[in-house]
Parts: C-alpha cells; structure tokens; sequence
C-alpha cells in the first residue's frame, strides 16, 4: 500500500476504520446501495437485495481529515 497524502493539509495518511457500536457488538461500518427503506417494526428492510461494501477509512495525522473508501464486497 503506497502512503497517500492529505488533501486538505498534505501530512501523510493512516488506515483505518470507523466503528460501529450495535447492541451488545462493535462492528465495521458498511455501505450500502440505494435509498433506505424502513419498517414501522424492524428498523431498515430490504437490506439482503441490497450490496454491501465494507468502509476503510484514510485519516490525517495534522489535521484529522477523514476520507472513507467502500472498498470489498461484505458478505
């Protein structure tokens, strides 16, 4: 992996990714195709015809820019 640069500041980037805290579990943050769509009962709905990609997330050393990148296929 080649060190990328800020866009803001130019100081070097570090990998990482966002956390996302559900009930009783840290997960990695995804994304996902299309428009939400909710249920009255259970939240978002149709999210299994839906693609979904896991988030990396690029952060600045200087000035803590944040740069997200949908980078695999989740399963």
């Amino acid at each position: 992996m080649s060190i990328t640069r800020c866009p803001k500041c130019n100081a070097q980037m570090e990998r990482g990714f966002v956390l996302d805290y559900a009930h009783g579990a840290v997960l990695q943050s995804k994304w996902a195709e299309g428009g939400v769509s909710y249920s009255k009962w259970w939240g978002l709905r149709d999210l299994k015809k839906k693609r979904k990609y896991v988030i990396v997330t690029d952060r600045c050393v200087k000035c803590g820019f944040l740069e997200h990148y949908a980078t695999e296929e989740s399963k």
